[in-house]
């Protein structure tokens, strides 16, 4: 069983393209907790004595990777890590959310998938409430202690076509494992409607795009978001439904890199983080924002989507009709990530400058899916992927 509580940000995913948990809040609502604080609430709600605490860069919750001294008993004094996740007041605010995401958590890794598990408080929680007075006002922060994953994330290491079909399978895997075994009496908190990440809602980036600099990127927008709503939406109700991640780009997923033979780029999947955006959708859109992301990191862009739809497609083959899909849906990820990331800039201008270099990959690769089109392109992922068959 999953006793109770938070939502799980890895908040590693601070450098390409935008992504769900890049959202800042306003800043009153980030925790400031200092590190004696932090120690002493390990101590005092996990019972574990903390050797070492290092801050970890956190936009909006505040994080920190912890050296813990092993349980006596243990002989060869090795000691473990973990992170300390304190989330900020607004998202704190929704304990149902936190709390079904955190026991997905612990359900796939008990089903062993590479993910953090949460360290259980001295009361049996996965989670607790801590309160603090500010002011006048008593502010309450969700806090959570997760095991530390080793790796280096995507965006930092080249990747090559098996780790490219590595990914798509653990994505398929991932989503097939939930959509048939995971049942929790929260699980309802996860139809999250108009959640503005959910690849079903890009019409609802209409209202965003003032924000966009240029006519053309208007242009470019405006076109993905009507054909969207003419070729996708009607399309929803026949897709198959499951539990999508929602965020599997190139800094949420970490590769060991130690294991690959020397010269060879096979790495292994080590780490899947950050599973705040969670929400239910379909196995098509799980692909299809895998392609996105790893896109973004590649050297040759366009074959990417062959390489991770093989590997997905070895777990749960698509149907024609949502395959038919794939190229809008991709597109349309694209057209979330540079709007929102024109939003953010707005709202925060003294992110621009990183912002920017990021957007600047994003609409090429936009630009150059839309320019060649969508037969060309689905030509060249169709090709790559039947070459695994």
């Amino acid at each position: 069983g999953c006793p109770a509580l938070v939502s799980f940000f890895s908040d590693s995913s601070r450098g390409t393209m935008l992504s769900p948990t890049d959202q800042a809040l306003p800043t009153w609502n980030k925790p400031a907790f200092s590190e004696t604080q932090a120690v002493s609430l390990v101590e005092r709600e996990f019972g574990l004595n903390v050797s070492d605490i290092q801050p970890l860069p956190s936009y909006d919750d505040q994080n920190f990777h912890l050296r813990v001294a092993r349980l006596e008993g243990n002989q060869d004094g090795a000691e473990e890590e973990y992170v300390l996740k304190i989330m900020n007041c607004e998202d704190s605010q929704n304990p149902g959310l936190v709390e079904v995401q955190t026991c997905v958590m612990k359900f796939l890794r008990d089903q062993g998938f590479p993910v953090a598990a949460p360290h259980f408080t001295k009361k049996g929680e996965i989670m607790f409430l801590e309160s603090i007075d500010v002011g006048s006002a008593t502010k309450g922060y969700l806090v959570r202690l997760l095991t530390y994953l080793p790796g280096q994330t995507v965006a930092s290491v080249p990747v090559s076509p098996p780790t490219l079909y590595e990914i798509g399978q653990l994505a398929a895997k991932l989503d097939k494992t939930l959509a048939e075994k995971f049942h929790h009496p929260l699980v309802k908190h996860l139809h999250r409607g108009n959640f503005i990440w959910n690849l079903a809602n890009v019409p609802l980036l209409e209202k965003y795009i003032p924000a966009l600099k240029t006519s053309r990127d208007l242009e470019i927008v405006k076109w993905v978001i009507q054909q969207f709503k003419l070729k996708v939406v009607p399309k929803l109700s026949n897709f198959r439904p499951c539990i999508n991640h929602g965020d599997l780009n190139d800094h949420n997923i970490l590769l060991d890199t130690n294991s690959a033979s020397p010269g060879s780029l096979r790495y292994r999947v080590s780490g899947i983080l950050d599973f705040s955006d969670m929400s239910y959708g379909y196995y098509v859109f799980e692909v299809a924002i895998v392609i996105m992301y790893m896109m973004i990191e590649s050297k040759d862009p366009l074959s990417v989507g062959g390489h991770v739809l093989a590997g997905f497609e070895s777990i749960v083959p698509l149907t024609p009709e949502e395959r038919d899909t794939l190229f809008l849906l991709v597109s349309g990820r694209f057209a979330q990530s540079l709007v929102l990331s024109a939003h953010t800039i707005l709202l925060h201008p003294e992110n621009e400058e990183y912002l920017m270099v990021t957007a600047k990959t994003g609409w090429k690769h936009l630009s150059k899916l839309l320019e060649m089109g969508q037969g060309a392109v689905e030509k060249i992922w169709f090709e790559t992927a039947k070459r695994y068959t």
